[in-house]
């Protein structure tokens, strides 16, 4: 079953830099962490990142659910510039409530020069029927918290004019 999470906000910035900075800037920016969700420390095997069919391994602190070290596999599935990222989250280190992976996407609009519409997606894969009351409450209440707060840390990533550390 896959459970879907939207959430959506507005950046005053260009659209260049809406697109770029939660893909191509430093991710342990992106992803502090929050309840469960360990923060994000470095990755490695990421030097095509950003290009379609590029992966990279994440690293993750110790957490409540995780013992920290590797936890997951990102994969750019695609990349329309300045219109959307297709992204793939899988090969889970640690046991996640029976998700098997999460697809994500980012997409940006520009309403007006420096006002651009993001819209922020996953799809998160669960294969254990069982568990389906579980992650439904997992995607609407907490994973869609947790997108929020990407969306702001992003947010304030484009307000520091953070460098990208890929092309």
């Amino acid at each position: 079953m896959i459970f879907q999470v939207k959430v959506s906000t507005i950046y005053k910035c260009s659209l260049e830099r809406a697109f770029k900075t939660p893909v191509l800037c430093d991710v342990s920016k992106v992803h502090t962490g929050f309840g469960i969700m360990p923060k994000v420390t470095h990755c490695t095997e990421d030097e095509n990142w950003g290009k379609p069919g590029s992966t990279k391994k994440v690293f993750v602190a110790k957490s409540p659910t995780q013992k920290g070290g590797r936890a997951s596999v990102d994969k750019v599935i695609e990349r329309v510039e300045n219109d959307y990222w297709k992204i793939e989250v899988s090969d889970f280190q640690s046991w996640m409530l029976g998700f098997s992976k999460f697809a994500g996407k980012w997409k940006t609009t520009e309403l007006e020069p420096d006002k651009v519409l993001v819209e922020y997606t996953y799809d998160l894969h669960a294969d254990t029927a069982l568990l389906y009351p579980i992650n439904w409450l997992f995607a609407k209440l907490f994973w869609k918290k947790y997108m929020q707060r990407v969306l702001e840390n992003i947010r304030k990533m484009i307000a520091a004019k953070e460098p990208y550390l890929y092309e």
